[in-house]
């Protein structure tokens, strides 16, 4: 048989786009069944909530649940790896937060490379810490800190929630960039730690907003600064550590990866709904009362973040020398 070359023509574009439909057909039938969203901490957390708040979000969008599942353990290595493991079609998602970039350095031996490993979907929360110390610290600036601890080196305790944890790196961040001397006290948890600095047992925590907030708005605690690069719009009296510590930065975040080779149809198509969500103003509120303020992003671009992240901590991390418990 004999084809014209208009025929031919015809044929061959046909054939070119049978990928790109066959692609947008993958995107537009995704989910086809629930959704797993694991979680590496148990239930109850900040991060535990924000994951519910985007999977309440996703499930109504994309009319399928999106089910959260919490795998506490290892520093969420276990989360991690299962989520690495996991079939690359979308159906099994990973809440992305500051231990998977900690613990790229942190663990020596791990059975995955998260950069390498978990594709970027997007990034849904700028959450910061506060500097807050114990009323019977005198100091009501970061600059009298600084003064007070050199005074008297190793006088100061900084409790932290455990070896590697955001607000342990963040401390041992400070540490190096204004030059004190403070006694790191671990504990299991950011309660108990918190607990121990309302008592007095300990001088000065880098707290997360959600756990801290109340404390501070009751007088309980005294914030010298939030950690971000610019004041928190719900705590809008406590300067940036960067109007005392040129260029200090040490966010909490969370974000949504996916194993590596899921379809970028796919990636895409979360990613829209996720930003999607970051400005409807219910979802914005809600991040707000933790804290957070809405961290929309391209998979690239927060691919790009988690780098940056993973770099700075390990090179703190190294640092301090720094060691798992």
């Amino acid at each position: 048989m004999k084809y014209c070359r208009r025929t031919f023509l015809h044929l061959a574009a046909g054939a070119a786009a049978l990928p790109v439909v066959s692609r947008v057909a993958r995107a537009q039938a995704y989910p086809t069944r629930p959704v797993r969203l694991i979680v590496g901490v148990a239930p109850g957390g900040t991060l535990d909530i924000l994951a519910r708040l985007m999977g309440q979000w996703l499930s109504e969008r994309l009319g399928q649940p999106f089910v959260i599942e919490n795998r506490p353990g290892a520093g969420t290595n276990i989360a991690t790896e299962a989520v690495v493991r996991a079939p690359a079609d979308g159906h099994t998602l990973l809440l992305v937060a500051p231990p998977n970039a900690i613990n790229a350095t942190l663990y020596e031996k791990l059975n995955f490379n998260f950069i390498r490993d978990i594709a970027p979907v997007g990034s849904i929360s700028r959450v910061p810490l506060v500097m807050v110390v114990n009323p019977s610290v005198p100091t009501r600036t970061v600059s009298e800190f600084i003064a007070y601890s050199k005074a008297d080196p190793g006088k100061i305790s900084m409790a932290s929630g455990g070896n590697g944890t955001t607000p342990h790196v963040a401390g041992e961040l400070f540490k190096m960039m204004a030059g004190v001397d403070m006694v790191h006290v671990p504990y299991r948890g950011a309660g108990p730690a918190i607990a121990d600095l309302l008592s007095g047992q300990v001088q000065v925590l880098f707290a997360g907003t959600p756990e801290s907030i109340e404390h501070i708005r009751a007088g309980k605690l005294r914030p010298l600064a939030v950690t971000d690069a610019t004041r928190l719009e719900v705590l809008p009296d406590i300067p940036a550590m960067r109007e005392y510590v040129s260029g200090y930065e040490a966010i909490s975040f969370t974000g949504v990866g996916a194993p590596k080779n899921t379809p970028a149809e796919i990636v895409v198509r979360l990613n829209n709904e996720i930003n999607a969500g970051l400005a409807d103003p219910k979802i914005k509120a809600r991040l707000a009362d933790l804290g957070g303020t809405p961290f929309a992003a391209s998979p690239a671009a927060f691919g790009h973040f988690m780098s940056e992240e993973t770099e700075k901590w390990g090179k703190v991390i190294r640092a301090a020398n720094i060691k798992p418990e």
